[in-house]
């Protein structure tokens, strides 16, 4: 057996639950921190020349070579996403459309998931804005279900929801796993980025920084946090047509203090958050910036 082979990621099904594992043998020798400066800035390993947005592969693939790619939403090391403002949010948010149309055209793909993982506290490295995405040879386990139930935004969060304007809203989550669990999607219905116009990814990209510069005021300080986007599969899945969306999370229960899931609720896979969704959403409505993002 080579080592090459050895480095494969090996997937397994559980026999009982069918709990999907992917056995990553070759991202266990990953440096956590990188030992010279930041790659992602500008002249840094992964971005020898200047860019405004940039997609590269992932030299420690999760799913394989070509499977796996970092998206940097800026060269400015200090930037956090609600800093960049509309133009350049746009700009990311073209990028994320980009990948995930060529991603999704290799024959050997059913599903592309963008997400970006912000703190160490939720395993984030390196500290320069970015995302990652990955291109899955199948539909994994929670898109296809809330696929095959058909989800769509609620028609009334009522005291959960945040804010709507520019053909988005964004509320707080009925039944949170997470402290922070919130969605956003389109009024209309759309698959995927891809299929937003100029003027929904506009108002993603006004939504977006908005929602995160809220965040980063919750608790005065940088919040980690979990965002993915759920787009459209290759081949169609449930009776009703995909709705695209997106999805925040964050493990923080109050200012530097996280909510760690515990035995009872990974035993059992019910879950106990001690933090009210409405609370959430009220706090966030009061954080409005005075100012509009521009």
């Amino acid at each position: 057996m080579t080592m090459e082979h050895n480095d494969a990621p090996d997937t397994r099904i559980d026999p009982v639950l069918g709990t999907v594992v992917h056995v990553v043998r070759g991202r266990q020798g990953r440096p956590n921190l990188p030992p010279t400066g930041c790659p992602f800035c500008i002249g840094g390993v992964e971005a020898p020349e200047p860019y405004t947005v940039k997609a590269f592969p992932n030299r420690w693939p999760a799913l394989g070579p070509g499977r796996c790619e970092v998206v940097l939403y800026t060269p400015e090391h200090e930037a956090t996403f609600a800093s960049l403002g509309v133009a350049r949010a746009r700009s990311v948010i073209d990028l994320w459309a980009e990948r995930t149309v060529a991603l999704r055209a290799r024959g050997d793909v059913e599903f592309v998931l963008v997400f970006e993982n912000r703190g160490p506290e939720v395993g984030a490295t390196i500290a320069h804005p970015h995302g990652q995405i990955y291109a899955y040879d199948h539909v994994p386990l929670r898109p296809r279900r809330r696929l095959e139930a058909g989800w769509r935004p609620e028609p009334d969060p009522g005291d959960r929801l945040i804010h709507a304007g520019e053909g988005w809203r964004w509320w707080s989550q009925f039944s949170p796993v997470h402290p922070i669990s919130l969605s956003i999607a389109p009024e209309e219905r759309i698959p995927d980025l891809a299929a937003a116009g100029d003027a929904e990814r506009d108002g993603l990209a006004g939504i977006l920084c908005d929602a995160f510069g809220r965040l980063d005021r919750l608790f005065d300080r940088s919040l980690p946090y979990m965002m993915w986007l759920y787009q459209a599969p290759n081949a169609p899945i449930g009776d009703a047509p995909p709705w695209f969306n997106l999805e925040i999370v964050s493990p923080w229960r109050s200012a530097g203090v996280c909510r760690y899931v515990a035995a009872a609720e990974l035993a059992c896979e019910e879950y106990f958050n001690p933090v009210d969704p409405a609370d959430v959403a009220d706090r966030l409505r009061l954080l409005a910036s005075v100012g509009s993002v521009t």
